[in-house]
């Protein structure tokens, strides 16, 4: 009895997504539907070419069969034979090749179909009330998906970039106080401290970190076989905060609309303040506005062109719209409870070295805590998921951590810099008072106005 064909078999392949790793839902990396297409692609090459090769099988079996007819009289048994068994021949490799054709040709549809979702990917979902959650509050909360339909299907048309409106928004003469102003490098400590490099320790320090509310990034640097490697900790939005603190609210504008340009600079010359060199590996590491800011330094020219940055994490930061240079990795929690890595209204593609992690466990603020942006955000929360991933044997995961990994080391004492990022204060207006200038009512009384 012949074999079964698989259900299926003869059509486009379809690959399939990686199962959900406990409440972590994976894509992209190394076991993501995008990287196996490529890798699909890679063999249609191959294919391509063993499909030329049996055409020139082909077109030499036919100058045989031409060959041999010119000796067909010379025997009637043997000669019909032979140009009868070149020719089957010849048809069994033009059959082989025929559904190599079509096998290249599936797989090329199926990619096709592929990069034509994911260019008007959303996450598909219904704008439903399940999807939105009590805070600590009881303030009705938007999830992440919700969030991004609304911001791409209602906020921002289909055919624009939240980047562009928000750019065009704070470009008005009457948001001057919102601009981007330049930022520099002020007070920095130093200490010797003994650290535990893994990305949940690293976000429990993002933590730690945002609570002194100061505008400060940390530089740890870490030694291994006599080189140097670095890891930068961008804190996310500081709101009660002098103005000259540029992760405040309006740095958000800067973060999102203006690409970083003044943070990113400024975290360039704090790893020159804390001794890094030009050309050593930096991994980056935020949350919210401070992933962000970490992203942006992926497709910063001047910054690249100094530091080897290899790595990337983020934590509840909308980066969807930012597309890192070749060769850099990043990993992004996101929970569904979080508004705010859909605020962007765009979803993070899956590429090889790209991964995003959605944590589907439910989560609620503790009694008497400050819910802050929702439950979802907290970082405590992407702080344990960092845990989980670590754990995880996702092959997606495994490639990524190994990564982040093989640059920081296994810990120990390091270098630690507590930098502080000043943003320069607003420009005097034309039309304020200046010191020893008359007032109007100074200029009545000279002039003897009653």
């Amino acid at each position: 009895m012949a074999d079964s064909a698989p259900v299926g078999a003869g059509g486009a392949p379809r690959p399939l997504p990686p199962a959900a790793d406990g409440f972590l839902t994976i894509r992209g990396g190394v076991g993501g539907m995008s990287f196996q297409l490529e890798e699909l692609l890679r063999g249609v090459i191959q294919l391509d070419e063993v499909v030329q090769q049996l055409r020139d099988i082909e077109d030499e079996a036919i100058r045989v069969q031409d060959s041999l007819e010119t000796f067909l009289y010379d025997s009637y048994d043997t000669g019909p034979a032979a140009i009868d068994a070149v020719a089957e021949s010849r048809k069994d490799v033009a059959r082989v090749r025929q559904n190599l054709v079509e096998i290249s040709a599936n797989v090329r549809v199926s990619h096709r179909d592929y990069e034509l979702v994911e260019a008007s990917n959303g996450f598909r979902h219904e704008l439903s009330l399940h999807e939105m959650r009590f805070s600590g509050i009881g303030l009705l909360l938007p999830g992440r998906d919700m969030t991004h339909n609304i911001v791409r299907g209602v906020l921002v048309p289909p055919w624009t970039e939240t980047r562009d409106i928000l750019h065009g928004i704070l470009e008005s003469p009457l948001l001057g106080a919102l601009q981007p102003r330049h930022v520099s490098i002020g007070t920095m400590e130093q200490s010797a401290e003994q650290i535990e490099p893994s990305m949940a320790e690293s976000l429990r320090r993002l933590e730690r970190l945002h609570a002194r509310n100061s505008g400060e990034i940390e530089v740890i640097q870490f030694e291994q076989n006599g080189s140097s490697s670095w890891m930068v900790l961008i804190p996310g939005t500081q709101p009660f905060s002098p103005n000259t603190n540029p992760l405040d609210i309006p740095g958000i504008g800067d973060a999102v609309a203006y690409d970083s340009e003044e943070v990113v600079a400024a975290v360039g010359q704090a790893l020159r303040e804390a001794g890094a060199d030009a050309g050593e590996q930096v991994v980056a590491v935020g949350h919210s506005q401070g992933g962000v800011h970490a992203m942006n330094l992926s497709r910063n020219q001047a910054f690249l062109s100094e530091f080897d940055l290899k790595y990337v994490l983020t934590a509840g930061a909308p980066v969807g719209g930012i597309t890192p240079e070749p060769g850099i990795s990043s990993l992004h929690l996101e929970h569904v409870q979080d508004w705010v890595p859909g605020a962007d209204g765009r979803v993070n593609s899956d590429t090889k070295d790209r991964v995003t992690v959605s944590l589907t466990n439910e989560v609620k603020t503790p009694a008497g805590q400050d819910p802050g942006l929702g439950p979802g955000h907290d970082q405590e929360n992407y702080a344990a998921g960092a845990e989980l991933v670590a754990a995880s044997q996702d092959e997606s995961l495994m490639a990524s951590t190994a990564v982040f990994a093989g640059i920081v080391g296994t810990g120990g004492v390091a270098r630690v810099s507590r930098i502080k990022l000043e943003r320069a204060p607003m420009p005097a207006s034309p039309w304020a008072l200046q010191p020893g200038q008359p007032t109007v009512q100074d200029t009545k009384a000279g002039s003897g106005t009653r």
